[in-house]
């Protein structure tokens, strides 16, 4: 029994021109509307042509599939969420945890901001999240997290450091999720957010102390 062979999610071609690259701005604008209106289940590539004003065929000249059109979309999102990372995580002016408290609501509030784009290409993932390409581009987020890591448990063993690193990066991801489904004020996103920071700053400090947990 041979397995499904993953859709190719590549462009086709980089726009060279300022034409092309208007063209193909055109076309993600109108991906992000039809996603956000229709979601993941209803999204093809016909309703994103229709959307920009363009025809199916100079879509295919730079997207061959709806996964393609997808991909970049949460490519575009990861680098977001990686440039939000490097600039705080990496900001030596202030310490770790005041860092990862500033992280924390930076982080939730961009969740809350665009929460319906997010969830629909957190529904669509399963056609591109095993792609190689997407290994390479949630690698970038892992590695700043495992700097900050370092820095802030320098004195705690590799396997413990690790396990904090990917504990948060996961809480991230599943707590934003969740909390974004339904709409926020301000001061719900900023409880919410000092209480998570919370959770992570105490959770760090034992590490540092080298504290067991209670069984």
């Amino acid at each position: 029994m041979t397995g499904r062979h993953a859709p190719r999610i590549s462009v086709r071609k980089q726009p060279s021109q300022a034409r092309s690259a208007g063209l193909v701005a055109a076309i993600l604008d109108a991906a992000v509307h039809v996603l956000a209106e229709e979601g993941a289940a209803r999204f093809t590539t016909a309703r994103v042509a229709e959307r920009a004003g363009v025809s199916i065929g100079s879509l295919y000249q730079y997207f061959p599939n709806k996964a393609a059109i997808l991909f970049r979309l949460q490519t575009d999102e990861w680098r977001e969420t990686t440039g939000m990372l490097r600039d705080i995580l990496e900001d030596g002016g202030h310490p770790p945890l005041q860092r990862l408290r500033r992280l924390v609501h930076a982080f939730i509030r961009s969740e809350c901001a665009e929460a319906s784009v997010r969830m629909a290409l957190s529904d669509a993932a399963p056609l591109y999240r095993d792609a190689p390409e997407a290994a390479g581009v949630r690698q970038a987020a892992d590695c700043i997290i495992a700097r900050f890591m370092r820095e802030a448990l320098p004195d705690v063993p590799d396997a413990t450091r690790d396990l904090a690193g990917e504990l948060i990066a996961t809480t991230f991801g599943a707590v934003g999720r969740e909390f974004s489904q339904t709409p926020r004020t301000d001061a719900q996103i900023t409880a919410y957010a000092d209480a998570m920071a919370d959770m992570f700053t105490a959770y760090l400090t034992r590490l540092a102390k080298g504290t067991e947990p209670r069984p």
